[in-house]
């Protein structure tokens, strides 16, 4: 029998499975929160595209990044590679696997529409095979001693417990720069300044990608602590404490509106990934309010200001509110605001800049020298038919065109 307080033999094994497979479940929320908020002709390939995303990051994650973040590779035999805690590091690839394979999913939202598939993909396997990991090396596992060089200066490392900046601030600084050197859709901006509106498809599916989302991220931060011993209930009820505060804000300054809503509560989560260990939940709820206003005015400013159609907004939602949280938790983590302490607002300040200069760099490289030599844009002929035709011969409700023929 097992003496109580003891994790039993491959314990933490099932435990990081199940974080794994909540976060590869979220996967399918970005999908179908990209399918709902698309127009019809390209929800085939907002799903074809998040799923290939997935197996590319897989393959390149598997034989170079996580080899490159930590020093990890899997070329032995089977008994070598089960040897120690029934094959720990082999679950552990797959949770921080599915972290990584946010990175192409988060993009995927910003370019859609007009991206054409097969670099798109190239583009994915360099980000997650490279870019990625270069940064989550730096943070995770202590490369090239730069977290020494926190702490040594500043008295405590740069912190990131779940990913604001690592998994989401990277992916929609990626995405901006994609965004921007591949256009806006065609018809959205008119000659005279005007802006033309091109409003979600499916309202319903949004929100179901949203709430898989929601569910999902529940693995991605309480499972973070990646052992049973050093899971804290502190991390879920701060998770939901965030979701709630930029739910409820988004719902106040968005007047209702359903997208704003249920992305105001993604707002909420991406903020508190980084901090959701070290923060006060009342600190938490804080976090996540000031993420939903951030979103809401940001998505506003960028589709109506800078006119960049980012079309899900991922560069507001991942990339700002990714680097809002890495930012908090320098702020709401000191103990005289209830935190942990532990934490130091230089290092949080620096550690997320690195993350926004990695990401603009590498995304400005390989999306650059992509559209150099290859193309990135659908044509105009391929773009005016929709991507679901002209990528993948079918739309998503073929039964209507051929009534329709």
């Amino acid at each position: 029998m097992i003496p109580t307080g003891v994790t039993p033999p491959g314990g933490n094994v099932f435990f990081l499975l199940m974080g794994a497979i909540l976060v590869f479940a979220m996967h399918g929320g970005f999908a179908f929160l990209e399918l709902g908020t698309v127009r019809r002709r390209s929800q085939v390939n907002a799903l074809v595209k998040i799923l290939s995303d997935f197996g590319i990051s897989t393959i390149v994650y598997f034989f170079v990044g996580y080899h490159i973040a930590y020093g990890i590779s899997f070329f032995a035999d089977v008994k070598t590679l089960t040897a120690s805690n029934h094959g720990f590091q082999m679950v552990r690839f797959f949770f921080l696997l599915t972290f990584a394979a946010a990175v192409p999913a988060i993009i995927s939202g910003g370019i859609a529409e007009r991206a054409r598939f097969y670099p798109q993909l190239l583009a994915t396997a360099f980000l997650v095979g490279l870019v990625y990991p270069f940064y989550e090396g730096i943070v995770w596992n202590g490369h090239y001693g730069i977290q020494a060089w926190f702490t040594n200066v500043f008295g405590a490392p740069f912190h990131d417990f779940a990913g604001s900046v690592v998994v989401h601030a990277m992916g929609g600084w990626m995405a901006l720069m994609a965004v921007w050197l591949l256009g806006s859709r065609k018809g959205r901006y008119g000659k005279d300044g005007a802006v033309h509106a091109m409003p979600p498809s499916n309202i319903p599916f949004l929100a179901l990608g949203s709430w898989i989302l929601i569910i999902g991220w529940f693995g991605f931060n309480v499972m973070s602590a990646q052992q049973i011993a050093a899971v804290q209930g502190l991390v879920a009820l701060n998770s939901l404490m965030a979701l709630v505060g930029g739910m409820l804000a988004a719902l106040a300054v968005g007047k209702g509106d359903p997208g704003f809503v249920h992305n105001g509560a993604l707002a909420g989560l991406v903020a508190i990934c980084a901090g959701s260990d070290v923060v006060q939940p009342i600190g938490a709820l804080a976090i996540g309010a000031i993420a939903g206003i951030i979103f809401v005015y940001l998505f506003t400013f960028v589709q109506h200001r800078l006119r960049l159609d980012d079309v899900l907004g991922v560069w507001p939602l991942h990339g700002v509110c990714g680097v809002w949280g890495g930012l908090a938790v320098g702020i709401f983590g000191h103990q005289f605001l209830g935190g942990a302490g532990g934490v130091s607002f230089w290092s949080q300040l620096l550690g997320t800049a690195l993350g926004v200069l990695v990401a603009l760099a590498g995304s400005g490289i390989v999306y650059g020298s992509i559209k150099y030599f290859i193309g990135i844009r659908l044509d105009p002929e391929a773009e005016y038919a929709g991507a679901d035709l002209s990528l993948h011969h079918v739309s998503a409700y073929p039964e209507e065109d051929i009534e329709r023929a």
